[in-house]
């Protein structure tokens, strides 16, 4: 995610930053303004959709379409913002439930009992990690991710499953169950760390429906599609009103419309690599320093 001053942020209005949709669209804005110039040059010298009256007010068409096409873009924005969002609480809950798990973990375990509390120190932040990877679907990072887990947890991992915050789940139940059958944990404590034990198996689950429930593909389509009809016919609905004017003022409103779809279709998937997505592997090592502080 770009960090940015919330103070002062007309200083990045002449700034163009590695995600700006800017530098996405740029090649598609030089297309689009020769396109634009070839439309208004043959019209203005040639004069065709004058001699054509079924096609000479176009623009009224656009009139009537444009809150149609603003209405569906601010659905979409909100929607895909909606996602990002809560993909944000989630990992907010996981932070909070994180110290909170730990914090329970030290008033009970005894100040004696190092392997349990080198254990839970260790696996806690590890499935921070674990959930970070397994959101990217990043092959080389579960690689890392294997190799640098102490060894209290990679003693736990099957290598023949693939869901990695499964595996820490549960051996983080397992050794809990542990603790009950040796003495060491009580009926009630357990019933005390429930809440925050269960809530990571819940946090993955909703982290895996924001990333794997995109938009509806017929939605999505429809939205691309009606934009690109937009914009290639603007040249020609204004074009004798505005004449040569008309280049960049309708790459101006491509350049609007499709930055708008673009951000869109880049934070419904919070937990990806684009710039402005979440920053997990940041939140990950929050947890890892607040847990070893804890613990």
């Amino acid at each position: 995610m770009i960090p940015y001053n919330q103070k002062n942020p007309f200083t990045y209005i002449f700034k163009i930053k590695k995600g700006d949709t800017f530098i996405k669209l740029f090649p598609f804005l030089i297309a689009y303004c020769i396109y634009a110039a070839a439309v208004a040059f043959i019209e203005l010298n040639y004069r065709y959709i004058t001699e054509n009256s079924s096609l000479k007010n176009i623009d009224v068409m656009h009139s009537l379409l444009g809150f149609a096409i603003s209405i569906l873009l601010v659905f979409r924005t909100n929607t895909a913002y909606d996602k990002w969002w809560e993909g944000r609480k989630l990992w907010g809950s996981l932070i909070n439930n994180s110290r909170n798990l730990a914090m329970k973990l030290n008033s009970i375990l005894a100040p004696a009992d190092l392997e349990n509390r080198l254990f839970f120190r260790e696996i806690i932040p590890s499935y921070a990690l674990a959930l970070h990877n397994h959101l990217r679907d990043d092959k080389t990072g579960k690689t890392l991710f294997k190799q640098n887990i102490p060894l209290h947890v990679s003693e736990q991992l099957d290598d023949n499953v693939k869901h990695l915050p499964n595996q820490i789940s549960l051996s983080i139940y397992n050794r809990v169950n542990s603790l009950l059958q040796e003495k060491k944990l009580s009926g009630e404590q357990l019933i005390f760390l429930n809440s925050e034990l269960q809530s990571l198996t819940d946090i993955c689950g909703a982290c895996e429906r924001i990333k794997n429930t995109p938009i509806p593909f017929s939605y999505s389509t429809f939205i691309k599609k009606f934009i690109f009809i937009y914009v290639m016919t603007l040249p020609f609905g204004y074009v004798f009103n505005l004449g040569y004017i008309i280049i960049p003022v309708v790459a101006f409103v491509f350049y609007v419309l499709v930055s708008l779809e673009l951000i869109a279709e880049e934070i419904e998937d919070p937990f990806g690599v684009d710039e402005n997505d979440l920053p997990t592997d940041l939140m990950a090592q929050n947890i890892k320093k607040n847990v070893e502080e804890i613990l």
